[in-house]
């Protein structure tokens, strides 16, 4: 076969908007109850709608809850601290679950679908999420967070009646913890007597300060006696789970990594001192190293690890920049990785010696995978149409020197498309993808969207800044007071390695990210004359305006990132992009959703008019109805489009494609 001779950008390839929407789905929150593996799919085709999916031991699978009142499709979602997460929770054939559309609560039993849908919180201004089903009790614990009040919402620990007594009656839901700002993961133990939860409060975050309860629990479901279990200033502490033989195990980094530990010694008389059987308990390490065991909760349900038998937990750790599965005896803590070929990316839930996973790979796109007998298989995929072997640029894992001595590390995509290759001496333009958080990580698998770029003949660099997670607290804390200025310099940095290295051309150089990414795109164009084009999606461009509507969540986080919490601190403006429009210089585009309750739409707008005012060449390209992040096919195949339009327009690449996107200035 013939390869054509073109240059970077303009080389033609299947991969298209529609790889990644007419034919996918985004997975998330799987889960297994007995031999059924659940999880939830988000359809761009409609609209992002989250579908309930039930796989049984027979290969069935399918959309397992009936129509809301027999005349709508549900929508497994939650809005607690705006990023939701753990929407359902399944028990022994029993589902609850939170519906985006109207926030209720629902319950559906798998084994009496004629009773329907049934309602079990009423319509309020209260919303649910981070589900655990006690059926011994009768009820589901939640994390509730109420918004009918003034002011900040409401957060707390309660408990819902199954047999829908509190669908007409908010009195009826149990309360069951409050008083902190923030409460979430209520995990019950398998004797239905102890349960345990987190908490923490302003200005802290899940990840820099948090507190693991445990009580016991009285008939009526409520908390008896309680005992703060971990509570150290600087430690966080993620997903408390109980073992199969009623011992605790959580993840803390009070060692400087997100490692494993183990609590014995919960056997409590009701007539007991509660200093008694507070001494007994004894906690130490299962697996103490440079390996994260969990990582920040931006979502409710974090899900990294599970019981495997008595014996064993299967847990996902992250180590060398990449995610490992495999067991941990939780007798000693003795670790053995599976050798699966795929890196887990979310929840691990087993059960009956059955492990699932989601999972992706160097050549495979996220899929639920099973692990069962020593044998591999895909339950799921996310896509249908894979990108073709021959098109797939994998992950090269790089490291480089920042300014002031320290380590960035990074994923490189080089370009890859068998039908072309460049004319002799021209070097790619490289893309420099931000992550978002900025406590997320880049990771190795692939991801169709980079695929998009590169199969065009883009090269593509995904940065893990100082700030990142998974290299342990002590370089994710690096960001703390630095934020808009430590992040950019390593961006800049990245991108002057590849230079360096004569791997990509200086002159076309782009950067992009969201939301938090965002912002450091913005900052980027106006720190460094590196960038020559740069794409912000929901970026922040306003700290102090951002301050102002601020849900309730991050709040507090701006101030920890800054270094301080007083809006009228200089720093606070000095880091706002738009008080440096002056010195941006590059071209930009400004993607946003109209809807967005994180990162108001006014930012985009108010940046926008500055630049354009400034004479700067900028686009903007508001999405109607779309929040942090876009849901919907045709948006999310438009916005990749604008932005190939808008690097080919700015650069000066001639293509047969018409132009996408209209840029003010140019």
């Amino acid at each position: 076969m013939s390869v054509t001779v073109a240059p970077h950008g303009i080389w033609k390839s299947p991969i298209t908007g529609d790889s990644f929407t007419a034919r996918s789905v985004t997975l998330s929150q799987v889960r297994v109850d007995g031999p059924d593996t659940y999880w939830v799919e988000g359809h761009p085709l409609q609209g992002g709608r989250g579908t309930l999916l039930r796989r049984r031991s027979t290969g069935e699978t399918g959309e397992v809850l009936p129509l809301i009142d027999g005349t709508r499709l549900p929508d497994i979602g939650t809005r607690v601290h705006e990023y939701g997460g753990k929407a359902y929770a399944v028990h022994h054939g029993l589902i609850v679950f939170s519906d985006r559309t109207d926030g209720r609560v629902y319950a559906f039993d798998t084994s009496d679908a004629r009773r329907g849908v049934r309602p079990l919180t009423p319509l309020s201004k209260v919303r649910y999420g981070d589900f655990w089903i006690a059926d011994v009790r009768d009820l589901v614990y939640a994390v509730a967070e109420d918004h009918s009040g003034e002011g900040e919402p409401v957060n707390s620990i309660v408990a819902i009646p199954l047999d829908g007594s509190a669908a007409r009656d908010n009195d009826a839901v149990i309360p069951v913890f409050g008083g902190t700002d923030f409460a979430q993961a209520p995990t019950v133990s398998p004797d239905g007597t102890k349960l345990a939860w987190l908490s923490w409060n302003h200005p802290n975050m899940p990840w820099t300060y948090s507190q693991l309860h445990v009580a016991s629990l009285t008939f009526e479901g409520r908390i008896d006696r309680e005992v703060v279990l971990v509570d150290q200033p600087g430690v966080c502490v993620y997903e408390p789970r109980w073992t199969l033989d009623g011992e605790l195990i959580h993840v803390d980094d009070s060692s400087g990594w997100a490692n494993l530990y183990r609590t014995q010694g919960f056997t409590w008389n009701e007539d007991e001192d509660p200093n008694a059987w507070t001494s007994r308990l004894r906690t130490r390490a299962l697996h103490p190293g440079t390996r994260a065991f969990s990582h920040p909760h931006w979502h409710l349900g974090l899900h990294s690890y599970d019981n495997f038998d008595n014996d064993y937990l299967v847990c996902s750790w992250a180590e060398d920049q990449v995610w490992h599965i495999g067991t941990v005896r939780i007798d000693n803590g003795l670790t053995e990785e599976w050798a699966t070929g795929w890196w887990p990316i979310g929840n691990v839930a087993a059960a009956d010696g059955r492990v699932v996973f989601l999972a992706d790979s160097a050549t495979h796109t996220p899929a639920i995978i099973e692990v069962s007998r020593g044998k591999t298989k895909v339950l799921r995929p996310s896509s249908e149409a894979e990108v073709p072997t021959a098109l797939v640029s994998t992950a090269e894992m790089i490291t480089w020197k920042t300014q002031d001595g320290e380590d960035a590390h990074g994923f490189y995509y080089a370009p890859v498309n068998p039908d072309y290759e460049a004319p002799e001496g021209e070097l790619p333009p490289l893309i420099v993808n931000v992550h978002g958080g900025p406590t997320e990580a880049a990771r190795p698998g692939l991801q169709v969207p980079f695929q998009y770029w590169t199969s065009r003949g883009f090269a593509v660099l995904d940065v893990n800044f100082r700030g990142s997670t998974s290299f342990g607290r002590a370089y994710r804390e690096r960001l703390n007071g630095n934020w808009g200025v430590m992040d950019v310099q390593d961006c800049v940095d990245g991108a002057r390695y590849l230079i360096d290295l004569g791997r990509v051309d200086q002159a076309r150089v782009a950067i992009r990210g969201r939301s938090s990414g965002g912002f450091t795109v913005l900052n980027a164009l106006a720190s460094s004359d590196i960038f020559t084009a740069g794409a912000s999606f929901s970026g922040i461009a306003d700290l102090a305006k951002l301050a102002e509507t601020s849900h309730k969540f991050e709040s507090h986080y701006d101030g920890i990132l800054l270094g301080t919490d007083d809006p009228s601190d200089p720093v606070w403006a000095q880091r706002s992009p738009v008080n440096r429009v002056a010195d941006i210089k590059a071209p930009l585009m400004l993607l946003q959703g109209t809807d967005d309750p994180v990162v108001p739409v006014e930012q985009a707008k108010e940046m926008y008019e500055a630049l354009r005012a400034a004479g700067n060449a900028v686009a903007l390209k508001l999405y109607e109805g779309e929040g942090h992040g876009f849901r919907s096919a045709q948006n999310i195949k438009d916005a990749l489009l604008s932005e190939l339009s808008f690097y080919r327009t700015v650069w000066g690449i001639a293509t047969d494609t018409p132009i996408h996107v209209e840029i003010a200035n140019l």
